[in-house]
């Protein structure tokens, strides 16, 4: 397959990929029908953007704006929409790329910069275009402008906080050994269980699911901490869905929601990032000690034969 064709083929990949989890986020939406707490095209897009460079961008534009039509949305307001969704994007992505962002995230930089550049920062530019849009198209009244956009604004941030270091990390091979393999399940498993407990309980146990993002953070990094990240923030949106995660109207229900989803995505992504940062510190005073090691080896022996080159043989 050439170069042409791989790249029309990344193209309907994203397009498809932003369709299908656009329908799954939208089961989740709080505001007529149209902004979620945690849109994972968006997660989905960056990371595209990320991996493949800028030339997918019209994936993420078919796959928007077939999403949009699919809602019933005027032509005019899907448009404008569509524009706003693959604009946050490209905008994180040329973010990320002129600071030097590393899509590994094994640097505290890098993760402060998904952080504050890519989900902060450039998921403003959806939610204001995004919420001109319905307003413009009549699908909101003046008074939901700010809630929708709030709304927009954090499940784009959420999106990309979540699922992109998930997308950017995911193994591509496994070097674990079997018993960690074993601890990975175990921990996985764990923290689904407890994840979908403390969410829809009646009493406020959401701290319960923090040891299990540190531990897969410390252990494993984001080859884990990414996926539990994922698994704790999807059962919280799905409680508050519900209604069985907060008690009180839609902004009151959205702070509690976003902020725990944030403090659950920066525990797993900054953590994550420390950890490995040290370990490859630890690796790189290693090969430095096995170098000077070798070094003074060498020179000894070297010193050796030149002193046994001076003794002279009796005769």
């Amino acid at each position: 397959m050439n170069a042409a064709l791989r790249t029309v083929a990344t193209i309907a990949a994203v397009a498809v990929a932003y369709y299908a989890t656009a329908q799954v986020g939208l089961v989740l939406a709080l505001v007529e029908g149209q902004v979620t707490p945690l849109w994972l095209p968006t997660g989905i897009s960056v990371a595209a953007l990320l991996m493949s460079g800028r030339k997918v961008w019209p994936g993420i534009t078919l796959g928007a704006f077939v999403a949009n039509i699919g809602l019933g949305a005027p032509v005019f307001s899907a448009l404008v929409i569509t524009a706003g969704n693959t604009a946050a994007p490209l905008l994180a992505w040329y973010l990320l790329t002129r600071f030097g962002f590393r899509p590994t995230l094994d640097r505290l930089k890098d993760a402060l910069l998904l952080v504050f550049a890519g989900a902060l920062g450039a998921m403003m530019v959806s939610a204001l275009v995004g919420a001109a849009a319905l307003r413009i198209g009549g699908v909101i009244p003046w008074r939901d402008v700010p809630a929708v956009v709030s709304v927009w604004w954090t499940g784009d941030a959420m999106g990309v906080l979540i699922f992109t270091p998930l997308l950017l990390t995911l193994p591509r091979r496994w070097a674990f050994t079997p018993r960690r393999l074993v601890e990975a399940g175990v921990l996985l498993t764990a923290t689904t269980v407890l994840a979908s407990l403390v969410t829809t309980a009646e009493s406020r146990l959401l701290f319960l699911v923090f040891p299990m993002l540190i531990w897969a953070a410390l252990r494993f990094q984001h080859a884990i901490a990414a996926p539990c990240a994922v698994i704790v923030s999807v059962a919280a949106v799905m409680s508050a869905a519900g209604g069985h995660f907060a008690a009180g109207d839609l902004l009151t229900t959205m702070i509690v929601l976003q902020a725990f989803n944030g403090s659950v995505a920066l525990t797993g992504l900054i953590l994550s990032a420390i950890t490995s940062e040290r370990n490859e510190a630890r690796r790189a005073i290693e090969r430095a000690c096995e170098q000077l090691a070798e070094t003074v080896a060498r020179y000894q022996e070297e010193g050796v034969r030149k002193r046994l080159g001076r003794v002279v043989p009796p005769g």
